[in-house]
């Protein structure tokens, strides 16, 4: 099926690209036009003038101006629509990439990454080829934040709501397309926008209606005096020592509040022409999930509406970037009081809208979130919606997918075919289930696949969690806490030693569980630091220690004497390994199955390289024999 979205993207990417071609031509005639008419426009005044033949030349040469500047606006609107096609083929082309194994064209989040927190570090949710860089389509800062969190947190409070509203929005592919061009060439800076529009205080006139009314005075009053001038009533200096006056009073009393705002302006001008257009593609988008649904009504709320709103901000925006033209400027001031107006205008739409705006960003952000998730889902059609177990208490309600029926169950999760999602067509599927309390130490050799196998665990139970798709057959989940201890790193900065901070993570866990209702903790190698008959003393004292608390484990191990807590405690721990097959080579099957690993490879492996060494040297060479 995978084949099928390939061929898709290669198919729209072409489109693309034979319209791009067309656009370019035609472009070269716009540039042709616009060089002839300007060309024939400056004949026709020349003609004019050097000619004793009427008006007629003057008529051609205004004419040919007029064509000069339709061709101009039609080559503009013509570079604009090239711009979009290049953004909506660089949509396309990175899903191609993606379905190659190349995630470079897309964030992969390691700002965000955290060697203490829970899970997020041992389950490479982020950094390089993590789970983040493969999902993550976010074109608003505001929304990469928000898939972090949602990965960092498990946040997604009704999984069922979540899953229709990325199915929904999935088979909505030229708007998840067209949302998700707009944000190509450069990533929406929201708190910016944010930052921008808290951070400007427009000083307030003292007597607003006094203001309002002295400049509408004012300004009648100049076009009166100019009126009379031109009909020689009033000398011509009273008028343009007016227009002077009238233009330094309107400097002087806005001159803070303008250059506030122009600086506003010019940070937020581009960003925010195009969150008007991403408002506007979602407040139209038609989508019915309940997810969705809100995130439309949180746009349009009673209060205000989030494209009423920006779009009047774009046009006060506009107006300020026309005032940045020194001379339009004066002209403006001068005669119609220009600064007064606009900067009135900004504090109207400050004191209006802008307790709202946070709320709107907010919105978008999570429609941003939603966008990404529903392009994984388009991308992976194998994966499947996780069933969710909703708690109660200690106990839990699945609901039936047929027709609602709950009945308790104790806390679980249930995998049928399970992969890891990062392994693809590789991957080796396993069942596996984990019951309420229970503990499940995992033996095998090296490379066998038992941190694999962790990791699948735990990124398809953090993909469910967030209303993702997962990769099996068949997925079934309650809502777990989750921690993990898989990939403890040393601090010399610190004074941290690796076994210390071992120490530190298993103390960490610890306290984890004791403020969760219940976790899965997922341990590969407990006290790796130190030598074995410490680490499996330490490792049965942590185990005994552990089960005491409201926890569901699943622990890897090359110890196999650790996998006598079975024999100890059969009620609770569960013995499963990974084999491997010795005879020349190494077999590995990956396959996951009940009992006690028999084969190691570590001898096997190194007296084979020992081996192939010595065959290697000259005959006459001799190894060191310490005579």
């Amino acid at each position: 099926m995978k084949e099928e979205r390939r061929s898709f993207y290669e198919q729209q990417a072409g489109i693309l690209t034979a319209e791009i071609r067309k656009l370019r031509k035609r472009n070269t005639g716009f540039v042709v036009g616009e060089l002839l008419t300007f060309g024939l426009a400056i004949a026709a005044v020349v003609a004019y003038v050097s000619t004793d033949t009427g008006y007629t030349f003057l008529y051609i040469g205004a004419l040919m101006l007029v064509a000069y500047i339709l061709i101009r606006r039609a080559d503009i609107s013509n570079a604009n629509r090239i711009t979009q096609q290049e953004d909506m083929r660089s949509v396309y082309q990175n899903e191609l990439a993606y379905l190659s194994g190349d995630f470079n064209g897309f964030g992969d989040g390691a700002s965000y990454s955290d060697p203490q927190h829970p899970y997020t570090f041992d389950m490479d949710i982020f950094g390089r080829d993590s789970l983040f860089n493969r999902v993550n389509r976010t074109i608003t800062s505001g929304g990469s934040d928000r898939l972090a969190k949602e990965l960092m947190t498990l946040g997604c409070e009704n999984i069922q709501q979540r899953q229709e509203a990325i199915r929904e929005l999935a088979e909505q592919e030229t708007l998840r397309s067209r949302f998700l061009a707009y944000g190509q060439r450069k990533t929406i800076n929201t708190s910016e926008i944010l930052s921008v529009l808290h951070g400007i205080e427009h000083p307030t006139h003292t007597g607003e209606g006094l203001g309002v009314g002295a400049a509408i005075l004012s300004t009648i009053g100049l076009w009166i005096v100019i009126t009379l001038a031109i009909a020689d009533v009033l000398p011509s200096s009273i008028a343009l020592l007016w227009v002077f006056l009238q233009f330094g009073i309107v400097f002087a009393m806005n001159n803070t509040a303008f250059r506030q705002a122009n600086i506003a302006a010019n940070r937020m001008y581009k960003e925010l022409r195009t969150y008007v257009s991403l408002i506007e593609l979602i407040t139209e988008s038609g989508l019915t999930a309940s997810e969705s649904q809100r995130i439309i009504g949180r746009l349009k709320g009673e209060q205000g509406d989030a494209l009423e709103s920006f779009t009047k901000l774009q046009r006060i925006l506009d107006g300020l970037d026309r005032q940045g033209n020194p001379l339009y400027r004066f002209l403006s001031d001068a005669f119609f009081c220009y600064d007064f107006w606009i900067t009135r205008r900004f504090r109207q739409w400050q004191g209006e809208y802008l307790h709202q705006v946070k709320d709107w960003i907010e919105a978008v952000s999570h429609f941003d979130m939603l966008v990404s998730m529903a392009t994984f889902r388009y991308n992976e059609p194998t994966a499947i919606d996780a069933e969710i177990i909703e708690n109660q208490g200690d106990r839990s309600l699945i609901y039936g997918s047929a027709v609602g029926i709950k009945r308790p169950v104790p806390l679980i999760l249930e995998a049928q075919a399970i992969t890891h999602p990062f392994l693809g067509e590789r991957a080796v599927s396993n069942d596996f289930t984990l019951q309420d309390s229970h503990y499940y130490i995992i033996t095998g050799a090296n490379m066998a696949g038992k941190s694999t196998f962790l990791r699948t665990i735990g990124v398809n139970y953090i993909l469910a969690r967030c209303g993702m798709p997962v990769f099996a057959k068949h997925f079934r989940a309650s809502r777990f806490a989750l921690f993990s201890s898989m990939r403890t790193t040393d601090d010399l900065t610190q004074g941290i030693s690796y076994f210390n901070a071992e120490l530190l993570r298993l103390q960490q866990l610890i306290d984890f569980c004791r403020n969760q209702p219940h976790t899965l903790i997922i341990l590969d190698e407990i006290l790796k630091g130190t030598n074995s008959l410490d680490k499996l003393n330490g490792s049965r004292l942590f185990l005994e220690h552990i089960r005491q608390l409201p926890v569901t484990g699943i622990i890897a191990t090359h110890d196999l004497a650790l996998s006598k807590m079975a024999d100890e405690h059969p009620d609770r721990f569960h013995n499963y390994c990974f084999e491997i097959e010795l005879s020349d080579n190494v077999t590995y099957t990956y396959k996951i199955t009940e009992g006690v690993a028999r084969n190691q490879n570590a001898t096997f492996l190194l007296k084979n390289i020992v081996l192939r060494e010595i065959n290697a040297r000259p005959p006459s060479t001799k190894f060191y024999s310490g005579e």
